[in-house]
């Protein structure tokens, strides 16, 4: 089931996305009204994302955050985060009518007369640390022409809640830092997230458009964890489609999916070598607990890994994302 379902139940789903909006800007202490609105009928400060952002002063701090709200709209715009903008809170109203989309992918010829490659296709691109967002749609609308990012990631102390990421290729790149994306909804083919950042992934539905891989992670052999799911959802647009659950881009590659139910979309197999056999040795790709039609432990790859109970209780957020200054997004407001 996904995080985001078409529209049933009519007006009980209608007020429930429209208040994830309000409980957000609750939970987090915020007034009774944003620091900034973003709509694109002129009804709130600024008709761009790209503008609310760029009005961010300089003054924010853990103790003092600056709350954005956007209205519900098809935002077309490309998205720069700089760096001096954390402590930054981007809401939406409702994440399957707010939607940020463009549609760069890495064979656009830039200024230079070359093509942009992979990492300058982000519709949103996050350089700050301590940054959130919620309850909004990020796009890249290229499609199957290539590498094409919905958004990249350099920050640190990253939070995604309730958001919808959708692609084809290379949709998430969680580059560096770390990140925790809470019942998200997630779309694409080839190695759609991929990157070198630490990365928890709690209640997500992952669709999977079409047949290809589902992560590419580049771990540092120095980090002890690079992407882990959990209690997520795996599923396919058409009966069809077969995905890996990872192929290393990088020697020391680290996956680990916990409680994941997984339909028949994932291969018997789950993982994939690159066609580089070396990457076996150094791979982590660990499974615990996965359920449904795809999860077939006997027909794994010999090189992946099963943990023990005990080693996946102790996968929490908390444990996997606290670093050296104690990070815990669960508990954080």
């Amino acid at each position: 089931m996904s995080a985001f379902p078409s529209p049933r139940g009519g007006l009980f789903l209608l007020l429930f996305s429209l208040g994830l909006g309000l409980a957000s800007l609750a939970r987090a202490g915020s007034a009774a009204k944003p620091d900034a609105v973003v709509a694109t009928d002129g009804s709130g400060q600024y008709t761009t994302v790209q503008e609310a952002i760029n009005a961010v002063p300089q003054t924010t701090s853990a103790q003092a955050p600056w709350f954005i709200l956007v209205k519900p709209g098809t935002y077309s715009e490309v998205v720069y985060i700089q760096r001096e903008k954390h402590h930054v809170h981007l809401i939406g109203e409702d994440a399957t009518k707010t939607v940020i989309t463009a549609g760069l992918y890495a064979g656009v010829i830039g200024p230079d007369k070359k093509p942009i490659g992979t990492f300058r296709t982000p519709t949103v691109q996050i350089d700050a640390d301590d940054f959130t967002v919620e309850n909004l749609t990020l796009k890249n609308s290229a499609g199957d022409v290539g590498q094409a990012l919905a958004v990249r990631v350099d920050g640190d102390r990253i939070v995604f809640r309730h958001c919808r990421f959708l692609g084809w290729q290379d949709t998430i790149l969680a580059n560096r830092g770390r990140h925790y994306f809470a019942d998200c909804y997630i779309t694409g083919a080839i190695d759609f997230i991929f990157g070198g950042a630490t990365a928890y992934f709690e209640n997500c539905d992952l669709e999977i458009a079409g047949t290809g891989y589902i992560t590419a992670a580049s771990t540092p052999r120095t980090h002890p964890y690079g992407f882990v799911f959990k209690n997520c959802r795996i599923s396919g647009q058409k009966p069809e489609i077969r995905t890996y659950l990872g192929r290393p881009w990088r020697d020391f590659a680290s996956v680990t999916f916990l409680n994941t139910d997984m339909t028949d979309v994932v291969r018997p197999e789950g993982w994939h070598n690159w066609d580089k056999p070396d990457r076996e040795k150094t791979s982590r790709y660990f499974e615990y607990g996965s359920t449904g039609t795809g999860a077939q432990p006997d027909k794994r790859v010999r090189w992946a890994h099963t943990l023990t109970t005990e080693e996946a209780a102790a996968l929490t957020p908390a444990k996997v994302l606290r670093g050296n200054d104690g990070w815990d997004p669960v508990a954080q407001p």
